[in-house]
């Protein structure tokens, strides 16, 4: 089939109200089409082989990556959080390339260690702007990536960008330009970007579970009171009585999921058919989501989230890490901050130009640039030969 056919088929497939490859507000840095791939395909390709996508193999989900082999790291979550979003995406007659891509790229920025990594980082930067992830993974694609000769970053299309950046200040959005004015309109990005986000949290809810189980911090006993574990857990042990725990787990967690994703593909069909947007600007335009779950469903999952967060989350080993974790980040930023030359030579090239051209507010963002870059496993070693005498440097 010709290359025209192909594409000719594929806008055929897709919802008026899809993001339309036609329809794409295109790059920043204008390229010739690719021969045989979407430019969304295009978009996930360069994703997946940036340098911030692999780090994210030794970046922490929840638990430290040292832990142990078999916890989730942002990269499996990442790929958990794709496959989810696809499966809706094609369901929903969605462009499944630019959902696949957004749910790739939505955690390039996130710091070593988790949301512990982030706060710390953000107190570090809060005299120069402070530090969110959702931007740094549009600055990490916008502008860190070094991989091509004829522009910096990865020149990812406009949806792709509109759907890394989750959230946005307005005091950010006016620095933005055309990215920035949803956030300044309170307007939507496209339904693969809402698709996206919600199956993120579908995906760390339900995983977490597991990755809870496995350490130890909770136990069925502990889930019998939250409704969506409880219906899938009488379920699964009815039909198989005799089930080992890990397989158990496997099977609840999986039809949690299961459930999940269903309401919100029901969910999300009926609210587009009731609301019946004519193209992606039609849905950009409403007031709230499109994407969402049914109340009854939303409930449950926000039961689990709060669980997760008291007993998961709060747990003490857990809060142990995350204090050690703050303070080998702020120690970091703070020694490389009072001193640039201590940080490697390409590192140090970028805090010199980026401090003459915006003063100690540049400084400040090169180093945090570099310790957000950091594996969880390169902070800690950067820690020590910075701070243990007996440390090779």
């Amino acid at each position: 089939m010709s290359r025209v056919k192909s594409r000719a088929t594929a806008r055929l497939m897709l919802a008026p109200y899809a993001a339309h490859e036609a329809h794409s507000r295109g790059r920043r840095h204008p390229e010739p089409k690719p021969d045989f791939r979407s430019e969304y395909q295009r978009d996930r390709d360069r994703i997946i082989h940036s340098n911030a996508f692999r780090r994210l193999v030794y970046k922490t989900q929840v638990f430290v990556n040292h832990e142990g082999d078999l916890y989730r790291t942002r990269i499996t979550h990442s790929i958990e959080v794709a496959q989810i979003a696809r499966s809706a995406a094609v369901a929903l007659r969605l462009n499944e390339a630019l959902t696949e891509a957004v749910s790739l790229a939505h955690d390039l920025g996130h710091t070593p260690f988790g949301h512990a990594g982030q706060d710390a980082l953000n107190a570090c930067m809060r005299r120069f702007g402070g530090f969110e992830h959702n931007l740094q993974s549009l600055r990490v694609v916008d502008e860190l990536e070094e991989r091509y000769a004829e522009f910096r970053g990865l020149n990812l299309t406009f949806e792709c960008r509109e759907g890394i950046l989750k959230h946005c200040s307005v005091r950010n959005a006016r620095a933005l330009g055309e990215l920035g004015e949803r956030f300044i309109r309170r307007q939507q990005p496209s339904l693969e970007a809402q698709l996206a986000n919600l199956a993120d949290e579908i995906a760390y809810n339900n995983h977490d579970v597991d990755d809870g189980i496995r350490a130890g911090f909770i136990d069925f006993r502990d889930l019998s009171d939250v409704r969506l574990f409880r219906r899938e857990y009488d379920v699964v042990t009815a039909l198989y009585p005799d089930l080992g725990e890990r397989r158990l787990v496997y099977e609840i967690v999986r039809r949690m999921i299961n459930f999940v994703v269903t309401d919100l593909i029901n969910t999300t069909q009926s609210r587009l058919d009731d609301a019946r947007p004519k193209s992606i600007e039609d849905v950009r335009r409403r007031a709230k989501p499109l994407v969402g779950l049914s109340d009854a469903a939303r409930a449950e999952h926000d039961e689990l989230k709060r669980f997760l967060r008291e007993r998961v989350y709060r747990h003490y080993k857990v809060l142990r890490m995350t204090t050690k974790a703050r303070r080998v980040l702020k120690e970091l930023f703070d020694a490389f901050f009072d001193d640039i030359h201590l940080m490697p030579t390409e590192h140090l090239d970028a805090a010199l130009r980026s401090e003459k051209d915006h003063g100690m507010s540049g400084r400040a963002r090169a180093v945090a640039d570099y310790v957000a870059g950091m594996t969880d496993r390169y902070a800690i070693l950067e820690h020590r030969r910075l701070f243990d005498p007996a440390e090779r440097t």
